[in-house]
């Protein structure tokens, strides 16, 4: 996307976490913790993915992509799908997406990546 900026990458926080996991030091129930609201969002805004849940290595994992800043109002907090994103960036200056990976078979859910978007970006 072109007005995609501030990229953070936190696969190096889901490696460790995984670590963790894998070694039994934190529990699964401690990870596969996904709200029901979360899960909801991941059925009807989530974007499939060919990438097998690293918990129960059933499903694959979703990507959601919610949005937060003040331009957005009522709409900050919403899970959006990634077509809607493009649309968004051109109507608001700015405003954050969080995108986050859930499986919603066993309930593993982590924050993939943050970036800014909006038309902010095309300014000089």
């Amino acid at each position: 996307m072109r007005t995609q900026r501030q990229v953070v990458d936190y696969s190096l926080r889901r490696r460790a976490l995984l670590r963790e996991v894998y070694s039994g030091r934190v529990g699964v129930y401690e990870v596969c913790d996904a709200s029901p609201y979360l899960k909801s969002a991941a059925k009807f805004h989530g974007e499939p993915t060919e990438i097998r849940c690293p918990v129960c290595r059933r499903e694959h994992l979703t990507h959601v992509h919610f949005i937060y800043g003040d331009e957005l109002k009522q709409s900050a907090g919403q899970a959006r799908t990634k077509a809607e994103l493009p649309v968004l960036a051109m109507t608001f200056r700015e405003f954050q997406v969080y995108v986050v990976e859930v499986c919603r078979g066993c309930g593993w859910n982590h924050l993939v990546q943050q970036y800014l978007l909006g038309r902010g970006g095309l300014e000089p």
